[in-house]
């Protein structure tokens, strides 16, 4: 059975954006698109709980929001199949639940500012670091969540997740019809120690050549799935969360990956996944490894 695209919304500006940013991926896929409202998302992140006596006007509310968006959507992409629910639970406990049966979960930011820089609210981090699908958080410029640059970055770090990462990077390019940037980035030995010894010009470009060479073995079967993709190759001296962030801004996507935790459900944030969620100017998909 095919899985569907899930997202979820409150009737937040930042969900709003998120529902728009789903409807136009599952029209790009061709799969069902479900809107999961987790009715006990505002009590989640804080904020004062219904008076005695009001569930039945915030119920009413929260229908009202579900069949609002789930008319954004069809008005979006008018034949595309979209069913929606109110689920009564924390946000945290619904995504995840929702993730085992999806194709990949679309969230806002959760923060309650319109600013594109604010950092990432706790329902977003959460999700995107344990759930067992792909999760894109819809953060950023506007121009950048539109998709008007035609470019998927994709972070290419450790073996272990690149693949998977690269996979997603790769399908999102032949979605989109446009070109896929996969990145690896290398440090200089001697920004590395201490002391800060100059080395030899050999051994910065043995790194270079060894980056190289890496993301091109990592890139190889990916590519092979998708043949028709154009695929620029980018290695960069420096620390991967930085450079990613800065790259970001004439991205559409951002795709980093995400390795499993040994002792405990979900997956673990990295430094370059992490700051990527908070910091990026582009939406940002976290691919779990495997």
């Amino acid at each position: 059975m095919d899985l569907p695209l899930v997202v979820g919304i409150d009737g937040s500006e930042g969900s709003l954006r998120a529902l728009d940013w789903a409807t136009d991926e599952a029209r790009r896929h061709r799969v069902r698109l479900r809107l999961v409202y987790a009715s006990l998302w505002e009590r989640y992140e804080g904020r004062v709980p219904p008076a005695e006596g009001a569930l039945s006007a915030e119920a009413l509310a929260e229908e009202r929001v579900v069949a609002t968006a789930q008319r954004r959507a069809l008005e979006r992409a008018p034949g595309l199949e979209v069913s929606a629910e109110v689920v009564p639970d924390e946000a945290v406990n619904t995504l995840l639940r929702e993730a085992h049966e999806a194709a990949a979960l679309v969230i806002g930011p959760s923060g309650h500012s319109t600013l594109a820089g604010l950092l990432l609210g706790s329902v977003s981090l959460t999700v995107a670091g344990r759930a067992h699908c792909p999760v894109t958080v819809v953060r950023g410029e506007p121009p950048n969540v539109r998709g008007e640059y035609g470019r998927v970055l994709v972070g290419v770090g450790d073996p272990a997740e690149a693949p998977a990462a690269l996979r997603f990077a790769l399908g999102e390019g032949a979605a989109r019809g446009c070109e896929v940037e996969a990145v690896r980035t290398w440090r200089h030995p001697a920004r590395q120690s201490v002391e800060h010894y100059p080395l030899p010009s050999g051994a910065t470009l043995g790194q270079e050549e060894a980056a190289a060479r890496e993301l091109s073995d990592l890139l190889r079967e990916p590519h092979e799935q998708f043949p028709d993709v154009v695929v620029r190759r980018t290695t960069l001296e420096g620390p991967a969360h930085r450079l990613l962030v800065d790259h970001s801004s004439t991205a559409d996507l951002l795709v980093v990956g995400a390795t499993r935790r040994h002792r405990a459900v979900g997956f673990q944030l990295g430094r370059v996944s992490h700051t990527a969620l908070h910091r990026a100017a582009c939406p940002v998909t976290v691919v779990p490894h495997g």
